[in-house]
Formats: C-alpha cells, sequence, structure tokens
C-alpha cells in the first residue's frame, strides 16, 4: 500500500484536535471502573504508542511497543464487558423490571442534538435514564441541511417518536470550534468545519469586537448552538408539528466542562420560528404530522 503524506498529515491533526486522554473521572470515580483494571489502562502512556509509529524506531523496541499496545488493547476492551455486567446488575438490583420496560419501546420527550466530545454524554448532564432521551451526536454539534444523518434523526424524533424538546447543546473548550478559528487546513474536515466558519462570518461584526480570545472563543461557541437551533426550526417536520401539535420547542444549551453546569442561552422560540418563517416557511404543504 502507498503511504500518502497528506492522509497522514489530515489523521494527525484531526487526533491533535480532538482527542484527548480519558478524564479523571471515569477512572478513578466510577464505581464501575475498578482500581486494577483503571490501572492497567494507564500503563501504556500516549509517548509509548506514539512511539511505535516512528519510522526509525528500534526493532526490538518497536515489538515490545508493539506487545504493549496489543496487551493494552485487548485489557481495554475486556474493561469495557466488566463494566457492562457492572451496570446491568446496578439496574436490576434498583428495578428488577428495568431492562423488560426498556425493551418494550422508547419514547422520549428529548432530542438531544449535542458534539461527539467525549466529556459530554447527553443522558448523565441531563440526568436522565435509557429510554429518556433521543441522541444524535457530531463534531461541533451542527445541523447542516444536506447531512442526511442529521435531518433523519430530526425527522423521526418528531414525526414518530413525537419528542417534545429539541436540545442543541454545545460546550465550552470545544475541540470543532477552536479548529473553525485556526487558520489551518484540516483536510477532510473543511467541508464540515466551514459550517462553524459560516456563522463567524454571520456574526463577524460582533465577534470581532472582543479583545480577549478566551472570550471570543466562548462567544462563539453559543452563536454556533443558536445558529444551529435555527436550522432545526427551518426544518418542515419542526414547523408542522409545533401548527398541529403545540410541539416541539427548541431549546439551545451550552454545558461547561468547568463546573458540569448546563447553561440555558434563553432562546426565544417562539420569536425565532415566525422570524424564521418569513422566508422558510414550509408549513403550507401536505401536512405529514398527526
Amino acid at each position: 500500500m502507498t503511504f500518502c503524506p497528506s492522509l497522514y498529515s489530515d489523521i494527525s491533526r484531526f487526533f491533535f484536535f480532538f482527542l484527548s486522554t480519558p478524564p479523571p473521572h471515569l477512572i478513578s470515580e466510577s464505581p464501575h471502573f475498578s482500581p486494577y483494571t483503571a490501572h492497567q489502562s494507564k500503563q501504556i502512556s500516549q509517548a509509548r504508542i506514539t512511539k511505535n509509529l516512528r519510522p526509525n524506531s528500534n526493532t526490538m523496541d518497536s515489538q515490545e511497543n508493539l506487545d504493549n499496545v496489543s496487551q493494552f488493547l485487548k485489557e481495554s476492551q475486556e474493561r469495557i464487558f466488566v463494566n457492562n455486567k457492572a451496570w446491568v446488575d446496578s439496574k436490576v438490583s434498583a428495578d428488577s423490571d428495568f431492562f423488560a420496560k426498556l425493551s418494550s419501546g422508547q419514547k422520549p420527550d428529548y432530542l438531544y442534538i449535542g458534539c461527539s466530545d467525549s466529556r459530554v454524554p447527553a443522558n448523565e448532564i441531563m440526568g436522565l435514564d435509557a429510554g429518556e432521551v433521543f441522541v444524535h451526536r457530531n463534531i461541533a454539534n451542527l445541523v447542516p441541511n444536506t447531512d442526511l444523518n442529521v435531518m433523519s434523526v430530526i425527522e423521526y424524533a418528531v414525526a414518530h417518536l413525537h419528542v417534545k424538546h429539541i436540545v442543541v447543546c454545545g460546550h465550552y473548550i470545544c475541540g470543532g470550534v477552536q479548529a473553525a478559528l485556526s487558520n489551518t487546513d484540516m483536510g477532510l474536515l473543511n467541508p464540515w468545519l466551514r459550517g462553524i466558519r459560516d456563522v463567524y462570518r454571520l456574526h463577524e461584526k460582533e465577534l470581532d469586537t472582543y479583545t480577549d480570545a478566551e472570550a471570543k472563543y466562548r462567544r462563539l461557541i453559543e452563536l454556533n448552538v443558536l445558529e444551529q437551533c435555527r436550522n432545526v426550526i427551518k426544518t418542515a417536520v419542526v414547523q408542522q408539528s409545533y401548527t398541529h401539535n403545540g410541539y416541539p420547542i427548541v431549546h439551545a444549551w451550552v454545558f461547561d466542562l468547568k463546573d458540569g453546569l448546563l447553561k440555558d442561552l434563553k432562546l426565544d422560540f417562539e420569536e425565532c420560528l415566525k422570524e424564521i418563517k418569513k422566508i422558510y416557511d414550509l408549513d403550507a404543504g401536505p401536512k405529514k404530522i398527526k
């Protein structure tokens, strides 16, 4: 197979922006992670794994690293099944009918559209259990009208699950927004990140008033969430359901990694819907919502 430097560069940049060491709370605080397996998971450092990718590594060192990485991968997979069994036991202990009810169907009140960041688990930050929230996640919680994935999720959640709330939830310290702010060619990620750069263009006048880079970064995260909410409201299924049923309501939230709290950006849904329908009124066609 021919080595492709540009592809390797793209992958490297992706890992730089979006991957990080597992958060300490997942190792030290969760009751389902035993200290032994957590210790094993930390044995192979990122530096040692990276060393194996260097072309000039000593052959013996490379083999040792490969063996270590192989062992790490094996143990980290086994850890998940141990955790899964502990989770099942805890659920059954609290409610013996939990899985019987779970398997009977889902009727969530919430559709959550959030970032893929591993530090922002939808159910946990909302305090909801399995079956209570329908979830879609992608890099930087975007809602492009050309993305059939997110459009299908919205259609199914509204027309078939009849969710009452749609939440677009961003988070501070978002790698996707940070990448969009940088003047860097991100390769395959460029078309996706352009959605965030378009948000910047729409709000350039406001954002350029910020002299503090961190404040500007945080504000772009908030503006991105608000614009994605508008993209949700532009969909026919949301407009028609709201007219017919009085729901769903769309909400704009941001999760703060530093204190674990959700911030409500106070989107005025009815006013936003009114403004959007001046141009994007899709409520006059055939009704799909019953």
